[in-house]
């Protein structure tokens, strides 16, 4: 028989540096399938479950709890130890009904999060595009989307949304003053304000100057997201 896909294979060495597992031992390590994020840019479940979370201690365990349906991803039951589980995602584990919200914050890689907030999200709009009905179609980091007669918003916003339903409540504005979540490199997990966006060229990308506590830092936009205009949002980020 004929490949008809790539290796689903990852090596333990070459997992994305943001996980949090050991890089010695066995040589594999669980990969996530295709879906709604890149793979270096998300957890497969599998693995938040059995070496993030310790709610298990074997794969096989894992499988067990999944297909028993007790995880649910953004309030929908996911049974693939390979789903892919990416930045601003709730995972509520349905028997005790905890939720965690993927974030980087204080050297963690999920946070806790209290009942009233674990059917809100906060999605970056990362495409608009018109389609037939003069109606705009918006497209989500997550790989959601949605379609609306709304044409305030932006790519770069964010949206916050009711889970799982997608209906959105509020919105961010990405520009100058509102407060910023680093989500990516060495400054992930850091809250501050944008104090200056500046226009990509044909050599660099678009970037934005954010004032954290004790210094400024030029990055690009597409590592930093809106969590509010003066204060976030969210009690999470508190």
């Amino acid at each position: 028989m004929v490949k008809k896909s790539g290796s689903t294979k990852l090596k333990r060495q070459m997992a994305p540096s943001f996980w949090q597992i050991k890089r010695k031992g066995f040589p594999f390590v669980l990969s996530a399938n295709p879906g709604p994020y890149a793979k270096d840019k998300c957890y497969p479940i599998g693995l938040l479950l059995r070496d993030v979370l310790h709610l298990c201690n074997t794969m096989q365990e894992a499988k067990i709890i999944l297909n028993s349906g007790q995880i649910k991803i953004d309030g929908v039951i996911r049974r693939d130890i390979h789903f892919g589980v990416g930045i601003m995602d709730v995972i509520e584990i349905v028997p005790n009904g905890e939720s965690y919200r993927l974030i980087p914050k204080d050297l963690k890689i999920l946070v806790p999060v209290k009942t009233k907030e674990k059917g809100v999200k906060l999605l970056k709009i990362t495409s608009k595009v018109s389609i037939k009905g003069n109606r705009i179609q918006y497209g989500f980091h997550d790989g959601k989307t949605l379609i609306s007669d709304d044409r305030q918003m932006n790519v770069g916003d964010v949206c916050v949304v009711k889970l799982p339903s997608i209906e959105i409540q509020n919105h961010v504005k990405f520009d100058v003053g509102c407060t910023v979540l680093v989500i990516q490199g060495e400054n992930a997990g850091r809250i501050g304000k944008i104090q200056e966006i500046k226009d990509g060229m044909f050599s660099l990308p678009k970037r934005t100057v954010v004032q954290f506590d004790d210094r400024s830092v030029e990055l690009p936009v597409n590592i930093v997201m809106p969590i509010g205009d003066d204060r976030p949002l969210l009690e999470v980020f508190m």
